[in-house]
């Protein structure tokens, strides 16, 4: 088998499990579109926050350490102690629940059947001041996340591929971890959103909010629901994306790589959150692989924004989007 074609094939497989990942981010995105009609610009901030309250309290730092220190001139960053990482795991899962309550009271609540935009700007308001809040509370030092995931090339598949083809895959193990998590929450999330009660409900909400309350469904209990998923979702982001690269601010940006995945599978459609991240993940590899050295590389950087915009020219309602049509 040509060298090319199995460097090729080497590319694809890194291509679906980075794809599994964003779709991983996206999916944050779609429950929160689907419940209430917004478009989260914070789902990155939070992930971000998110890990850094991880990596906070696995270190037993001190919250607002930098700010204690300055006001009172004291020297204090560390209780000396750790958390293990499932405890600490748990533990930030309850700070997104107790974050999404707290948006529920003071946002969500003052904005039912308020146009799409100002829900919008809403967003943007609070990632800003998330993203300052974290700062302040865990500093913007970069940080490094280690819950235990496994690392560094997998010996079994270099193994296997190699007696196979007689060239061994490079394949990291973190990867295949990440991949396995982000698919269990991802077909968790598929069932929930399908087959649930709960699920229903979210689909009414975001359908119309007056016609879900005269059902008798709860707004304020739907919202918190559908933001403490989103919570826990991009914790899992986080936690994944932290343990590649570490912790640091930059990692609000992979909202900005779900974007192209929503345009591809359509703001309302879990599924199509999967199949859209599938593309941008391995559409993104291929053509750096193939076109990328023409051109100078880094093809990576931008091909999944002109691939979206491809398909906002022919299908903008996206492959698994709802088209709408308005009669005016």
């Amino acid at each position: 088998m040509p060298e090319q074609l199995l460097f090729a094939m080497e590319v694809t497989l890194n291509g679906l499990m980075a794809g599994v990942l964003y779709s991983l981010v996206a999916l944050g995105f779609v429950l929160i579109y689907k419940a209430s009609g917004i478009f989260n610009y914070a789902q990155g901030v939070m992930a971000l926050f998110a890990a850094l309250t991880l990596v906070g309290l696995m270190d037993g730092q001190v919250p607002f350490a930098h700010l204690i220190n300055a006001t009172f001139g004291t020297d204090v960053h560390h209780f000396g102690w750790h958390i293990p990482a499932l405890p600490a795991i748990l533990l930030t899962a309850g700070v997104m629940v107790v974050f999404a309550i707290i948006v529920e009271r003071l946002i969500l609540r003052h904005l039912v059947n308020q146009e799409p935009i100002i829900l919008f700007m809403a967003t943007i308001g609070l990632a800003y001041f998330l993203e300052g809040f974290g700062d302040v509370m865990w500093g913007s030092d970069i940080k490094k996340l280690d819950v235990g995931l496994p690392q560094g090339i997998s010996e079994t598949i270099d193994t296997v591929t190699y007696n196979w083809f007689g060239y061994g895959f490079f394949i990291d193990r973190l990867d295949i971890a990440a991949t396995l998590v982000a698919a269990i929450l991802v077909v968790t999330l598929t069932l929930f959103s399908q087959y649930s009660k709960q699920g229903r409900a979210l689909r009414a909400v975001a359908d119309d909010h007056q016609a879900a309350l005269s059902v008798g469904i709860s707004l304020r209990f739907i919202w918190v629901l559908v933001w403490s998923i989103a919570g826990i979702v991009a914790l899992v982001a986080g936690v994944m994306w932290g343990a590649k690269s570490g912790v640091q601010f930059s990692l609000s940006l992979i909202a900005l790589k779900a974007l192209p995945v929503l345009m591809l599978g359509g703001f309302t459609s879990i599924p199509g959150a999967i199949v859209g991240g599938l593309i941008i993940g391995v559409g993104e590899k291929l053509f750096e692989f193939a076109v990328g050295p023409m051109i100078g590389g880094a093809t990576e950087n931008w091909f999944a924004y002109v691939l979206a915009l491809v398909f906002l020219v022919f299908r903008p309602q996206g492959l698994f989007g709802e088209r709408i049509i308005e009669r005016v």
